[in-house]
């Protein structure tokens, strides 16, 4: 099972990534987590969060990088 180790490293990479393009998109001023789709819940002593349209956004991406790179490996 070589492939084993190199899964979780992949995946933290990704995380990594994932998450320095989360930054640069602060940077240029991308409202990433403030979209209008996104709920936000305060009560007394709760809140509760829920980035629907960032989510979709994300997804969207996600699919399209993927598409776009099962393409370009065939």
């Amino acid at each position: 099972m070589p492939g084993l180790g190199r899964l979780p490293i992949y995946a933290g990479g990704f995380i990594v990534l994932l998450g320095v393009c989360v930054l640069v998109a602060e940077k240029l001023g991308l409202p990433l987590g403030r979209l209008p789709g996104d709920f936000a819940w305060k009560g007394k002593r709760s809140s509760v969060y829920f980035p629907l349209a960032t989510c979709l956004v994300f997804s969207a991406v996600l699919s399209l990088l993927l598409y776009v790179f099962g393409r370009l490996r065939r």
